[in-house]
């Protein structure tokens, strides 16, 4: 998705030792419990990039019409957990080869995207995503934009930690949930 309107660049101070990557997997309840979960991952904050529009609404966003994805801020301590091993754990718990969908979850706000904000994570979000499709991994090519970063705005609070504070709502069990068994299957060795 390429911004019509230039918006303008927002910035995350981001604290000593710590990096940051902006990534959109579907539905942030989900993506955010899943990266809460891991080790050297210190924050993860739900939001909206890549957009049209300056600090949208979930409201807005929910009608797919103002470009932005559904997101987390990822803040990540290198020293204990690599670029490379998030990427993995992202391309692993979403189907990154349906365009503008995640199960039952479909729009614009639900693809599957890497802001990067830098040169460095461009270059493994690309170089993963091309062993990926050469590797014939999934049945089908993989559609994750890798763009750069150039917005976020934080989503409302009340999605913030969702499926901590929710967990027994019907989509935390049907949709969150597997996804969390998931990670924790494939990458029990990862987590806190």
């Amino acid at each position: 998705m390429t911004n019509e309107t230039k918006l303008p660049l927002t910035t995350t101070e981001i604290p000593d030792g710590l990096e940051l990557i902006t990534l959109g997997a579907g539905c942030f309840w989900c993506t955010e419990a899943v990266f809460q979960r891991l080790e050297g991952v210190e924050k993860v904050v739900s939001g909206y990039a890549g957009g049209l529009i300056e600090s949208p609404t979930y409201k807005q966003i929910c009608t797919g019409t103002t470009g932005h994805a559904e997101v987390i801020n990822v803040y990540f301590d290198p020293k204990k957990v690599s670029l490379e091993s998030l990427l993995e754990v992202f391309w692993a718990t979403h189907d990154p080869t349906t365009l503008n969908q995640q199960g039952g979850d479909v729009g614009p706000q639900y693809r599957s995207a890497v802001f990067y904000h830098n040169d460095y994570q461009r270059d493994i979000s690309s170089r993963l995503k091309d062993e990926l499709n050469a590797r014939e991994i999934f049945d089908k090519p993989i559609v994750t934009e890798i763009t750069a970063f150039t917005n976020f705005y934080p989503a409302e609070d009340y999605h913030q930690e969702y499926f901590n504070l929710n967990g027994m709502q019907p989509y935390c069990q049907f949709v969150v949930k597997p996804k969390v068994h998931k990670l924790k299957k494939y990458f029990a060795e990862r987590l806190k």
